[in-house]
């Protein structure tokens, strides 16, 4: 018993392949200037980001009220089969200590009862496993959604044409530069997005 599902705490990845609208209509220039004008704010390299999932998980108002809503309803859960649990381990006693005295009818009778309760112990036990890892799926499914509707919004807006995620338990950007890092302005972006939601929502 009290096997709940451990709620997974980890943002999912948030990679993020944006289009942009800007079409980058650039035609190839005879150029003599040095390779040290090459990197300029137009160049392609420009256009690739990436946000830290890490840092997400961490400071997005959204992602964390979520994670302490879940969190919340595992300890819930929790307690209620423990509690349920115990009531049985006192019968179980109870029983044991009767059963010198009772009829083997009565005994019968008594370990078909406990057996029903441990059974819907157990049904109890999987139905809330299962009923909190479906609500997790269903709001971390809306977590993703949030983000990555930003992003594509944000990239828009900022000219990025792709947005990558970097997470150091999962690192599937083995190096980034530091200075292609965005997750400060899109966390502040996401942020105010959500608060502005909240309040708008209370009027």
């Amino acid at each position: 018993m009290n096997k709940l599902l451990k709620i997974t705490l980890g943002l999912v990845a948030t990679a993020a392949i944006v289009s942009c609208n800007q079409q980058a209509s650039t035609t190839t220039e005879k150029t003599t200037a040095p390779a040290t004008e090459t990197a300029t704010a137009a160049d392609p390299i420009d256009k690739i980001a990436y946000v830290n999932s890490d840092t997400l998980s961490e400071k997005y108002q959204y992602f964390k009220d979520i994670r302490a809503k879940l969190e919340a309803k595992v300890k819930k859960a929790q307690n209620d089969l423990q509690a349920k649990g115990q009531a049985y381990q006192r019968e179980v006693a109870d029983y044991q200590q009767k059963a010198p005295t009772m009829s083997a009818s009565e005994r019968q009778a008594t370990e078909e009862r406990l057996m029903r309760r441990q059974n819907e112990l157990g049904r109890l036990d999987q139905n809330a496993s299962t009923s909190i890892a479906q609500e997790e799926q269903t709001e971390f499914t809306k977590v993703y959604t949030s983000i990555t509707d930003h992003l594509k919004k944000h990239s828009e807006e900022k000219g990025y044409k792709l947005v990558l995620t970097y997470s150091k338990t999962n690192p599937a950007v083995l190096y980034a530069d530091p200075k292609m890092d965005i997750t400060n302005e899109v966390l502040t972006s996401l942020n105010k997005e959500y608060s502005d939601k909240n309040a708008a929502a209370k009027k």
